[in-house]
Parts: C-alpha cells; sequence; structure tokens
C-alpha cells in the first residue's frame, strides 16, 4: 500500500470512530507502506473534505454554548467538544500526509503517529461519552481547527505554523485548567476525565513538537527566520493569540524557544513583535 493515497482514503472516512479506528491500524501496519513523496493523490471531484458524519451539528463557534463542568451535563458537552478537537485533529495529520508532497519519509511518519495517537484520544473521550449516554454527534460542534486548515492548504510552512504550533499548542495551555475544575468537582465520572486528559495532554507535547520541528526545518529550506516569519503568517491568516496562562513547561518540552515564550507572553499589538519580512513569502 501507498500511505499518502490510504491517508486520503481514510481521511474520506464518515464515521467517526471507524475513522478513529482506521487511523491507529494504519500506524499498527506502517512497516507494510511504501511512501511515494512526489506523487499526488487524485480526491474525486465530488468528494467534500473531510468526511465526517450527518452529526454533530456544525456552527459557528459563537453559536456553540458552553456549559459549566461544575454539573453533569456540563461535563458531558465539554468532553463533547474535546472528542470534536480529537476528530477534527486525526483529520489534520491525515491531510499533512496525502496533501503535501516533496517532504522526507519521516515528515509523513510522524504526521501517521499524529493521526493514530488522536485516534485513540477520539476514543477514549468518545468512550467516556458512552458510559453517560451520550455519544460524539450529540451536541452542536464547530469547525475552527479545520477551517485553518482549509485556509493553509496551499502553504506548508503556514500549516505547521498555525495548525500544531498555534491552534492545537493552545490546547497545552488549556487542559491544565480544565483538569483543575473537574478535580473540584470530584466525582467519579470527572477523575475519570481528568484521567484521559493526563494521556492527551502528555501525547500532544509530542504532536506540537512535531509541529514544532517540521516548521523550523521548512524555515531552514526556505532561508526564513522562523520568528518573524511566524509573525506575519498570523497576521496574514489571522490566527488566534494564545490566552493565558501559558503551559511554558509543555510548550518547551514541545519545542518552543524561550525567546518564543517571550514573545507571545508579552501579547498582541500594542506591543511590538518581532521584525516581519512583509512579503511572508509562501511555503510552496
Amino acid at each position: 500500500m501507498e500511505l499518502r493515497t490510504h491517508a486520503l482514503e481514510v481521511l474520506c472516512i464518515t464515521d467517526a470512530r471507524a475513522k478513529a479506528q482506521a487511523a491507529q491500524q494504519m500506524l499498527t501496519q506502517a512497516h507494510h507502506y511504501h511512501i511515494a513523496p512526489h506523487a499526488r493523490p487524485t480526491l474525486a471531484e465530488d468528494v467534500a473534505l473531510p468526511g465526517h458524519p450527518e452529526r454533530p451539528e456544525l456552527r459557528h463557534h459563537t453559536d456553540v454554548a458552553r456549559r459549566s463542568p461544575a454539573t453533569l451535563l456540563g461535563r458531558v458537552v465539554l468532553m463533547h467538544a474535546i472528542a470534536h478537537i480529537e476528530f477534527n485533529a486525526i483529520n489534520l495529520a491525515l491531510d499533512a500526509i496525502w496533501r503535501f508532497d516533496a517532504m522526507p519519509p519521516a515528515f509523513y511518519l510522524d504526521w501517521l503517529q499524529v493521526a493514530a495517537e488522536e485516534g485513540k484520544h477520539f476514543t477514549l473521550v468518545d468512550d467516556w461519552l458512552r458510559t453517560q449516554n451520550h455519544a460524539y454527534g450529540d451536541f452542536p460542534a464547530h469547525q475552527g481547527l479545520w477551517a485553518m486548515c482549509e485556509k493553509t492548504a496551499g502553504d506548508i510552512v503556514a500549516r505547521m505554523a498555525l495548525v500544531p504550533r498555534t491552534l492545537e499548542a493552545r490546547g497545552l495551555d488549556a487542559t491544565p485548567q480544565i483538569q483543575h475544575k473537574l478535580r473540584h468537582v470530584g466525582t467519579a465520572d470527572a477523575l475519570a476525565a481528568v484521567a484521559i486528559l493526563d494521556t492527551i495532554l502528555h501525547e500532544e507535547v509530542g504532536h506540537v513538537a512535531i509541529g514544532n520541528h517540521w516548521y523550523r526545518w521548512l524555515c531552514l529550506q526556505h532561508a526564513l527566520d522562523p520568528v518573524a516569519h511566524y509573525t506575519c503568517l498570523t497576521k496574514r491568516y489571522q490566527a488566534p493569540w494564545p490566552k493565558p496562562p501559558l503551559n511554558t513547561d509543555a510548550r518547551m518540552a514541545a519545542g518552543f524557544t524561550e525567546e518564543e515564550l517571550s514573545w507571545l507572553q508579552m501579547g498582541p499589538a500594542p506591543v511590538a513583535p518581532p521584525p516581519v519580512d512583509l512579503e511572508c513569502p509562501s511555503g510552496n
């Protein structure tokens, strides 16, 4: 089997649990794949990406309700939102494999590992939902992560900068705060959710590290300054600024430099960011 072609096939799967399982199986079968880095898998014209189930109903992020985790319903809604993030993260990893050609084999294998682990995360959260007589799809969700994926479809440097090391890195900051609230609740279901989030947080550090590694590798190939170019990309694609407090330990473990963390902690304008390369060249 050719890895990138199969990644596209799995990306098109509409059943969420089936996609999660298929992503995990791909990793166990990694030694059976060959990689064609210069071939572009073909997407049928009538196929929309990513494949997703009829539910959940997808809304604008401002129209998705938030509830306090102090109630059981609030915890279910919270974990459903996390399941949706993990489902989208499977799609993001698979999309990186099939979409971007001419990369070293290690790039595709790194994102295969990410896809499989995101599949595991989704299954863990969906299993938790099922213990509460719910399942993925029961509540509305938004497509913020996939929207950035679409914006950066033509620029691999922007994709590495703004999906793993920006949007997914926000999870490194938010997860400990969520866990703190759940521990305060103290019920069996809340503590079970904390344990699942421990697994997710530990492995997400590695996912953000993969994004950091390939972002810097690409910047080196294109003679771009990683910090200055990141500033340019966040402006071009209107990427969100991380909300404090930052999880500096997790971010440093994921490969952020002290210079980057100091800059991120200062916040957006009016604080002056590092110099911007005004033309913001494409990564293609």
